[in-house]
């Protein structure tokens, strides 16, 4: 396989427009597109990926699309016929199997949330083993889970399941106080989230090629 370069982005909350995206082979998109998923936003969401170079544009839902949820068929339809839009579901593309799940932990009464436990482990072991990309929302625990109290919020039960599954890299976001990259054993996790956490979009895409021996960051 040649060396793909993969452009990693998440929680853009609308704001696209002030984001400078690098070119790629594929993008990748973690969720939180919009603020509140309505159709005006995620049919504007879909534009701006129209509008970008990449050959294939994947994406999962967050919190925040709530039309994602509701009306699935619908918002799948205003991303355009060329975006992949993953629910906890795969793609094969030029040699990677990608796995997109929007499931997080219970916090309130927002899109894609589960209690701890049981209800998200279900989802969780939905993912096939070895997956080559998993992308989720959030963070699995102790991993790039850290609010401004200090607390750290990620999904134990995915933590679990990372050792089954195996990716090479765990693309994610939700928590935007900890966007960042660390190497987690053989796994490379990437909280691309764009917005900080007053939703002013300062954190650059972060840009990985993908090589048959090893992942690089190349921008971030």
């Amino acid at each position: 396989m040649t060396t793909l370069r993969l452009v990693c982005l998440s929680d853009t909350h609308n704001r696209h427009d002030d984001l400078v995206v690098p070119d790629g082979d594929v993008l990748l998109h973690a969720g939180d597109a919009t603020g509140m998923g309505t159709e005006n936003e995620i049919e504007a969401f879909g534009a701006f990926l129209a509008r970008l170079p990449h050959r294939h544009k994947v994406v999962i839902a967050g919190n925040h699309d709530f039309l994602f949820q509701r009306e699935d068929e619908r918002a799948r339809a205003l991303l355009g016929d060329r975006v992949i839009y993953l629910r906890d579901s795969g793609v094969h593309l030029e040699g990677l199997h990608i796995w997109g799940s929007p499931w997080q932990p219970w916090f309130g009464d927002w899109a894609f949330t589960r209690p701890r436990g049981i209800a998200l482990a279900e989802k969780w072991q939905l993912v096939p083993d070895r997956v080559d990309v998993l992308m989720t929302h959030g963070p699995a625990a102790g991993i790039l889970d850290r609010v401004q109290s200090g607390e750290r919020v990620g999904c134990a039960d995915l933590e679990r399941e990372l050792l089954r599954i195996r990716p090479r890299l765990h693309v994610f976001g939700h928590i935007h106080e900890a966007y960042g990259t660390a190497l987690n054993g053989e796994i490379l996790s990437v909280n691309a989230c764009s917005c900080d956490r007053r939703y002013r979009p300062v954190n650059p895409p972060v840009v990985i090629d993908w090589g048959e021996d090893q992942l690089r960051i190349v921008g971030a």
